[in-house]
């Protein structure tokens, strides 16, 4: 848990507008801090089970904020994710680069089936054209 101090200095360190205290950025930084100080805790005090279940929480829950900020403000988790010197945010990044080239490459092949379907079409069209001149 951060102490008062610890915490209004992480708030005034990523606050977006002058009253802010619960931006998805400050929940993040925070969530950040815990997590650093219990990673600390849990080296020393390896069979900690409870303290490691309350870390495994608090990670779940900034990689939910992260894909939501990431989702929502692409350039704020850039810039947070590079503040805080955070690997999973590269990972996020890359994943969301390959899944939009895989939906380029679908939209892709959407469009040359649709281009083979068109002039399959167009060929059926001239042809029954050619039969109907001939008789």
């Amino acid at each position: 848990m951060l102490d008062k101090k610890t915490k209004q200095r992480i708030i005034n360190k990523f606050k977006v507008h002058e009253n802010d205290t619960g931006s998805t950025q400050v929940q993040i930084a925070i969530l950040t801090e815990e997590i650093k100080q219990l990673t600390e805790h849990l080296q020393r005090h390896k069979h900690d089970h409870s303290s490691r279940r309350g870390l495994l929480k608090k990670v779940g829950e900034r990689r939910r904020l992260l894909k939501y900020l990431q989702k929502e403000d692409e350039k704020s988790f850039i810039d947070l994710s590079l503040k805080l010197k955070l690997k999973i945010a590269k990972k996020m990044m890359d994943d969301e680069e390959e899944r939009k080239r895989q939906e380029r490459e679908l939209e892709e092949r959407d469009k040359i089936k649709a281009t083979e379907e068109e002039e399959e079409t167009t060929e059926e069209v001239s042809e029954d054209e050619e039969k109907e001149d001939k008789k």
